[in-house]
């Protein structure tokens, strides 16, 4: 599954998109460096049900914002993304 392809996973189970997602966590102070990951998935699971693998993927823009590695960009691999940008603004408004 592609980092991208997490995302929308979320946006499937949260019923918001991962930018949405992403505001509501800079509201509650989320993206401050010494908020550790555990903290943040713990909210993710109690509040909007994700389990650990989504919300590592929601973990990860929260603190490093949408850039991914371009090693996983065309990598033929089953993690290969299309864009070493990830697409926060939900599946209904993904460019074709």
């Amino acid at each position: 599954m592609s980092f991208q392809a997490y995302l929308d996973a979320v946006e499937d189970t949260s019923g918001l998109t991962p930018r949405a997602l992403l505001e509501i966590a800079q509201s509650r102070g989320y993206d401050d460096p010494s908020v550790k990951a555990g903290v943040i998935l713990d909210w993710l699971k109690t509040d909007y049900g994700l389990g650990r693998g989504h919300g590592m993927a929601m973990v990860h823009v929260i603190k490093k914002g949408p850039s991914i590695d371009a090693k996983h960009v065309d990598s033929g691999g089953s993690h290969s993304d299309a864009s070493d940008t990830l697409w926060l603004d939900g599946k209904a408004t993904k460019p074709a």
